[in-house]
């Protein structure tokens, strides 16, 4: 027997660290950990200890004997994995940690998302390094609360190990404090010996094409955070009166907005999805959904075990025409003398799979067009239908545009593209990447430029709005690493302030502190809601709401106690 991840992994990577015979790949020292779609066991080298289904964050691991039906494609997705990916066994290593001088570091953390929250993991392992972490929201979790699909209940247990963090004694939170507005970039730099920024890419990119801010045509990020029940975005509406839904793009965000639209919403109606977004679905005549992207099947963004999720919704047919499922000259060949990349093997072969599936009359629809771009989104006051072209492969992987053309009628347009940094107000910004410009964690003073002392970065305003929880997980580490590093060797400047004060400071500027005692009463609140209605939790989308539950916050004090 052996054990199976399957479609709930995170990449968080726990279940790596306790393998005691590497067996669980890509792991994070490896080149193909940055871009895998999830992680693998070598059904060759597991011996059926167990020890990765103890640490899974999100309960993705199971005894082979054990799959929930549902689950059953993973025991060939972990095999094929191996086909070609050597790897070797034996005992995973973990490096020394620095020694430390005995000496208090005050380290401030903007930012309360995966990244942020496993950076502050590793630093409060030291009990002399003392954490705060600021977010503008009386919420923390960032997009694990704000991002992460409702009915994708299982990857948001991740934030069990960020609570299990927030409890510790030399950890404080300061929610509902906007840094550059209650309290400045100097003045954290004034208090704290090191200052993490790690405030994620909060905004969508564009197609550039005609047509595209007319009404009908949004980002994907608003969508999701509207039906997430994010504050800035809960008073918004859609017009979801169209038979028709066309979402631009094919990562993961697309396929979470495609089958949030086609599935009814009495399904919903069990998670943690806005109330609001849920009784404007309960009202929606979408039927049908278009997932449109530019590159063919092989270089799709989704993952296989997001295509084979979608397969699973009751009530949803997934449309693949054969036609559409053309490769490359390149891919083609490799899949001919059977050399082609497994995991594009499989992701080719799912569609395959879909494709030779019939309809079920009544069903709603989720159907994938490849190598097509849109040019063109047409109406006068609001979208009416968008325009497309069909591409090509020319070789080498590239594409090019044909004269062949369509229109598809929708006048609810989502472009899902990816999301895209932005200034960080007094820190360096490199306009060139779109990135705060960094060496190993450190801001630099402007690109190519001299280390800002203390001064540091992690998650997707580092490195650019590509990865999910494992890949912020180890940028969350290494910026930790790196801090501790600095703080070994006498790099970290001293304070010249007591941040004993920084909660009274920011009240006396108009923030609405809420500490680790309103966080835990706005979940509560939250929790008790949602039990009376058999859902994980109702949540709160108006921050006055969520400001009257947190009440007023606690005295810091000199022992900080997640105060």
């Amino acid at each position: 027997m052996t054990h199976i991840i399957t479609r709930a992994c995170c990449n968080d990577a726990s279940c790596v660290a306790v393998c005691p015979v590497n067996c669980i790949h890509p792991t994070p020292d490896e080149p193909d950990f940055l871009t895998a779609e999830m992680l693998y066991i070598d059904p060759e080298t597991c011996i059926d200890c167990g020890a990765c289904v103890d640490e899974c964050p999100v309960s993705a691991i199971y005894p082979d004997d054990q799959l929930p039906a549902s689950q059953l494609p993973f025991l060939q997705i972990n095999t094929d994995y191996y086909k070609d990916h050597d790897v070797e066994g034996g005992i995973v290593k973990h490096p020394r940690p620095p020694q430390l001088p005995a000496d208090e570091l005050r380290v401030a953390i903007v930012g309360a998302g995966p990244a942020a929250f496993y950076a502050a993991q590793e630093l409060v392992k030291k009990s002399q390094i003392k954490v705060d972490m600021f977010d503008r929201l009386p919420t923390p979790y960032g997009l694990v609360r704000a991002g992460v699909a409702p009915d994708h209940a299982q990857t948001k247990g991740v934030e069990d190990t960020f609570a299990a963090v927030e409890k510790k004694r030399n950890f404080t939170y300061h929610l509902g404090v906007e840094v550059g507005t209650h309290i400045s970039h100097d003045e954290l730099r004034e208090r704290y010996g090191a200052v993490l920024y790690a405030v994620g890419a909060p905004h969508d990119r564009h197609l550039n094409i005609p047509g595209e801010d007319l009404a009908g045509s949004i980002a994907a990020t608003e969508f999701v955070a509207w039906y997430n029940g994010h504050p800035d975005f809960a008073g918004h509406t859609f017009d979801l009166s169209g038979e028709r839904a066309v979402v631009i793009g094919n990562g993961n965000v697309a396929l979470d907005v495609a089958r949030i639209l086609a599935t009814d919403p009495e399904l919903l109606a069990s998670t943690d999805i806005a109330d609001h977004a849920l009784a404007a679905l309960r009202e929606s005549n979408i039927r049908e959904v278009f997932v449109v992207g530019r590159r063919g099947i092989e270089h799709a963004a989704f993952t296989n075990g997001e295509l084979l999720g979608l397969g699973e919704v009751d009530g949803i047919d997934v449309v693949i025409d054969e036609a559409e499922l053309t490769l490359s000259d390149e891919a083609a060949a490799q899949e001919a003398d059977d050399t082609l990349d497994s995991v594009i093997a499989t992701k080719v072969r799912l569609a395959r799979e879909f494709a030779a599936k019939p309809l079920v009359e009544g069903n709603r629809r989720i159907v994938f067009k490849f190598l097509t771009s849109p040019v063109e989104i047409t109406g006068t006051d609001s979208a009416s239908s968008v325009k497309l072209v069909r591409n090509r492969y020319i070789g080498g992987g590239k594409i090019e545009a044909t004269d062949t053309t369509s229109d598809l009628d929708s006048g609810f347009i989502v472009r899902s593209i990816g999301y895209r940094t932005q200034p960080v107000k007094d820190l360096p910004f490199d306009e060139a990447s779109s990135l705060v410009p960094n060496e190993d964690s450190r801001v630099l003073d402007g690109p190519g430029g001299a280390p800002l002392p203390g001064v540091f970065v992690a998650g997707w305003i580092k490195r650019g709005p590509t990865g999910g929880i494992g890949r912020n997980r180890l940028c969350g580490e290494q910026a930790a690493a790196t801090i501790l590093l600095d703080f070994a060797n006498g790099a970290l400047p001293t304070p010249t302030t007591d941040a004993i004060d920084v909660a009274d400071l920011v009240i006396s500027r108009g923030a609405h502190r809420v500490d680790l005692q309103g966080w835990k009463r706005i979940d509560a609140a939250e929790r008790e809601a949602g039990a009376g209605a058999g859902r994980r939790r109702v949540k709160i989308t108006s921050i006055e709401e969520m400001k009257n539950v947190a009440g007023e916050s606690e005295p810091v004090g000199d022992v900080v106690g997640g105060a």
